[in-house]
């Protein structure tokens, strides 16, 4: 008696009703099974990180890098255009300061981006 296999539903698997339909002994051997759907369980694979790796980046971490670096040259392309008056009209050239502060931080956050 052939051996059972559990999830095999070809004739080659001792599973009864697959002989339905006539099928030579080949097409059985070779996985077609009558014309039964088979049941695929999907499980993805678990993936395995090195002790040393760290974990990827959340959902958020991306846009608000390239919001802090859009928002800089924002600051500082209103503070030219304005003729240095403006985000903040007492602070002068403060605002180039303040505009290069905040692009930088979406520089250096590009530096843990993974």
């Amino acid at each position: 008696m052939p051996r059972s296999y559990p999830g095999r539903l070809d004739g080659c698997s001792g599973i009864p009703g697959t002989s339905g339909i006539a099928a030579s002994s080949d097409d059985r051997c070779h996985g077609y099974n009558d014309g039964m759907a088979r049941d695929r369980k999907t499980e993805e694979p678990a993936v395995e990180r090195a002790e040393g790796d760290a974990a990827p980046n959340a959902v958020w971490f991306k846009p608000v890098m390239i919001g802090f670096m859009l928002l800089g040259l924002a600051w500082i392309l209103v503070f030219y255009i304005s003729g240095m008056q403006f985000p903040i009209p007492g602070l002068d050239n403060w605002n180039l300061a303040i505009g290069l502060g905040i692009a930088l931080i979406g520089f250096l956050m590009t530096t843990r981006w993974r």
